[in-house]
């Protein structure tokens, strides 16, 4: 198996929590350029920034952020989050980012999704989770749509990334909607 704990585990991947020892990792792994515009990372992020990044993370509890590994060599090919919960609406947010071209379109972001999305609905008892995708990232809305995202809203030209404006689409997932489509 792992020499990592997983806290959560898929067929090919597995979630763990971050450490000190991931900051180098995880600085390069959300330098690329193709990764930076899929999040819409504008901010030049340095090596320390991202130890006071994960120091704060690991002390709020209005958020869970894991790195994303392989499960056959434990290689560590992204992050997933669930932020911004509001305790008392039963709410959050959730990202995901796969950093190497190479880990796309092979399943790892949705089996990472639908892991997190079993944790928030199941372990946090949160009610809505809510994500917003980039217009131009046609994949990553195809996968929220596949897994039972519905579409809300579009907040218009509220991107401007590479000298253009870009619209953000808003969707969200209810519990419910959830335990109907895979506890069904």
């Amino acid at each position: 198996m792992s020499s990592y704990s997983g806290l959560l585990t898929g067929d090919k991947v597995y979630l763990r929590p971050l450490n000190g020892e991931d900051a180098e990792l995880y600085y390069h792994m959300f330098y690329d350029a193709e990764t930076r515009r899929l999040t819409g990372t504008q901010k030049h992020i340095t090596k320390e920034g991202i130890v006071r990044y994960i120091d704060r993370k690991a002390d709020d509890d209005s958020s869970v952020l894991l790195l994303i590994a392989l499960r056959e060599n434990d290689e560590a090919i992204g992050d997933i989050a669930i932020q911004d919960m509001d305790r008392n609406n039963r709410t959050a947010n959730i990202r995901i980012a796969i950093g190497d071209s190479r880990h796309q379109g092979q399943g790892y972001g949705r089996e990472a999704l639908l892991l997190m999305l079993d944790y928030g609905f199941g372990i946090l008892n949160l009610h809505r989770i809510e994500l917003e995708v980039f217009s131009y990232n046609k994949r990553a809305m195809h996968v929220y749509e596949s897994i039972g995202f519905t579409r809300e809203g579009v907040r218009r030209q509220a991107l401007f990334y590479d000298h253009a404006y870009h619209d953000v689409i808003m969707m969200s997932m209810l519990e419910n909607e959830y335990r109907a489509r895979y506890f069904a």
